[in-house]
């Protein structure tokens, strides 16, 4: 049987690369440009902020602005989707002496949580594995706590930009010079409609791409300046809902086993996550890494199939489904970081260097301490007698990244999830010989294989999944409406990939899409770039997505 890997996607990154060739009057200048509003951003323009509020003579040669933060959705938080359990260290050392945990929108402190393991009847409740203890940790709304940092980063001084997707990396003389934004108002075949406004050159000193997961600059300047890691990173699928419920849940629940099937043969890595959103809501979703091998599976499906089991329909026994998302998340951890992550001009944070803890199911905080940690970087870099172009002018970043609890964490966890590839139960083996020597064992890391480089088998999977009843389990386009979804029908097409594969390749894009942007045809696929919540998962199995227009996809304010 084929594989991802055997039909490319024609993308070049060249196509994506560029110097700036607006005129100087006409392009946009800025002391230093964030690439997306997330927790990473967000968190490098608040520390800007504070910095510069006592260097006068800094933020006079940056501009009449300093630091401006573009973000593709229609406001901060529009794109952000996550469990979310937090970490608050991060926040903590962000805001010192400036903000309480307090004055922060959690729900509040995780007081209790649950650990099971599942048959498709029976829940066995089990001991928490130490990397999953939840204690300290609040239970927040990404999207919520990605509005209120949008708030502190305009109260420090940042210009948010929403609506302005990022298309083109600029690049001169060896060193990132900013971006490009991508036109808006085109029709389906790129030609102009009435409310045609061309993109602009955003010229900075310094750029900070903190695009999140599968960011398409990301990608580019990885490739661009030739920072790969010597492993590939690989990626899981989650996909979440919120729902209005009738009695409040007491604690944070996780589940492992079922829906997923234990064997090696099919290497379905994952579980689930159920959490209290204050007296009458939860969050709960399914996390599926992009390995898995059966093109019938569905994360979607799984997720609907979850909700039938008897732990989690009593849970949601007279409740309402409110909201809907999906997103990928970077798995590879220690292992697929990049060997740097900055170039002249340039600095990776985030989600989009990889900065993720799968084994304790965190990386949120991670986010904010390598924004933060850049911030200082970039400051550092546009002092007096220094400049951000020069070689290694930045590389205090990826010092300081290094002597970090970031760095520590993932090195004592880096060879967990490539375990997981020989199935749950002796990767399950695996992993607790590698928590008890904190990572010592094994004495050589293990090695990790590009998701799209997956053999694939088909099963009747599919059959076992339960029909949609419209109040407890949901089909993929209902839950594209509950996303908020703003893709306008007639916008160019965003993705890119082969159209003319095998049934096999057809058939796994179709039931992979959490939102039924893929249809399998006798002679390949069809595409429906307007259905598309930039999950992400198809670049990781054999496609790309490049920026769609500004303000387009999902509109996030209850994840």
């Amino acid at each position: 049987m084929t594989k991802p890997a055997d039909f490319p996607p024609p993308f070049r990154t060249a196509d994506y690369v560029a110097a700036p060739s607006d005129p100087p009057e006409e392009r946009i200048d800025v002391g230093v440009l964030i690439v997306g509003a997330g927790p990473a951003g967000l968190a490098c323009g608040i520390r800007l902020g504070q910095l510069l509020e006592d260097a006068s003579e800094v933020r006079e040669r940056l501009g009449e602005v300093p630091v401006a933060i573009l973000e593709k959705g229609k406001q901060a938080g529009s794109h952000l989707l996550s469990g979310a359990v937090v970490n608050p260290r991060s926040l903590r050392r962000l805001f010192k002496g400036r903000k309480r945990l307090d004055e922060m929108p959690f729900y509040g402190p995780v007081e209790h949580e649950s650990v099971y393991f599942l048959t498709n009847k029976s829940a066995l409740r089990i001991p928490a594995p130490p990397t999953m203890k939840n204690e300290g940790n609040y239970v927040a709304s990404l999207s919520r706590l990605g509005r209120w940092l949008a708030e502190q980063a305009e109260e420090a001084g940042a210009m948010l930009l929403p609506e302005t997707a990022a298309e083109k990396l600029l690049v001169s003389d060896g060193r990132a010079r900013g971006v490009r934004t991508g036109d808006k108002g085109r029709g389906r075949d790129g030609q102009p409609l009435g409310n045609f406004e061309p993109g602009s050159d955003l010229v900075a000193k310094v750029t900070v791409l903190a695009e999140g997961t599968q960011g398409h600059l990301t990608g580019v300047a990885l490739e661009r300046f030739g920072l790969t890691g010597e492993n590939p990173q690989v990626w899981a699928l989650g996909v979440k809902e919120v729902w209005k419920v009738k009695r409040p849940l007491d604690r944070v629940i996780h589940t492992l086993g079922w829906p997923l099937r234990p064997g090696s043969k099919f290497r379905e890595f994952g579980g689930s996550f159920i959490y209290p959103m204050g007296e009458d809501m939860l969050t709960l979703g399914m996390v599926v890494g992009l390995d898995y091998r059966d093109v019938e599976l569905s994360v979607h499906d799984l997720l609907q199939e979850l909700k039938t089991h008897p732990l989690v329909r009593k849970l949601l026994d007279g409740g309402e489904r409110v909201a809907w998302g999906a997103k990928t998340i970077p798995e590879g951890g220690f292992l697929a970081l990049p060997k740097q992550l900055h170039a002249p001009g340039l600095l990776i944070v985030g989600d989009g260097a990889g900065l993720v803890n799968v084994p304790a199911l965190k990386g949120i905080h991670y986010a904010i301490e390598s924004g933060r940690l850049a911030a200082e970087a970039a400051f550092a870099s546009l002092q007096r007698g220094q400049t951000p172009a020069t070689p290694g002018a930045l590389a205090g970043y990826d010092e300081t990244l290094r002597e970090s609890f970031v760095w520590k964490d993932l090195q004592e966890v880096r060879n967990m999830r490539p375990a997981f590839g020989r199935g749950l139960i002796f990767g399950g083996a695996l992993a607790g010989a590698m928590t008890a020597t904190k990572g010592r064992f094994p004495r050589r890391d293990l090695r990790l294989e590009r998701d799209a480089d997956i053999d694939l088998i088909r099963t009747d999977r599919a059959k076992s999944y339960p029909a949609p009843d419209g109040k407890l389990t949901f089909d993929k386009l209902s839950s594209v409406f509950a996303s908020g979804n703003k893709t306008r029908d007639d916008q160019p097409n965003h993705i890119v990939l082969q159209r003319e594969v095998t049934q096999d390749i057809a058939l796994l894009w179709e039931r992979m899409c959490p939102a039924q942007v893929y249809e399998a045809t006798e002679t390949g696929v069809d595409v429906t770039p307007s259905n598309c919540v930039q999950c992400g998962a198809i670049t990781a199995k054999g496609g790309r997505l490049t920026p769609p227009e500004g303000g387009s996809g999902p509109e996030y304010t209850l994840t």
